[in-house]
């Protein structure tokens, strides 16, 4: 089961960065996880999290005061469209997601 990871930088000047890890069987994902951080400070915060750590779809909303909020499903299809999808989310909205977490 190889496991693939890279970062993406979205927004070099606001230290705006993409974090993907996923596990693939042959062209199946079997897992994985998009995180969105934003430099704040001396450090990058989390802003928003999309992951299949329980077989499903999954989106994690952070806000600067509550921190990680309850994951809801965000995607019906399997984890592959679910992680190009969310990549896409996250591509597109990155400052409305940066908006809602501060």
């Amino acid at each position: 089961m190889p496991c693939t990871a890279y970062i993406e930088e979205l927004d070099e000047a606001r230290g705006v960065y993409l974090f993907v890890k996923f596990h693939r069987h042959r062209a199946e994902v079997l897992d994985y996880a998009l995180v969105l951080t934003v430099q704040h400070g001396d450090r990058l915060r989390t802003v928003r999290v999309y992951d299949a750590a329980h077989g499903r779809n999954e989106m994690h909303r952070y806000t600067r005061k509550l921190g990680k909020q309850p994951g809801e499903i965000f995607h019906r299809g399997t984890l592959g469209e679910g992680m190009r999808a969310a990549k896409r989310y996250i591509r597109e909205g990155y400052e409305e997601m940066i908006e809602g977490w501060r």
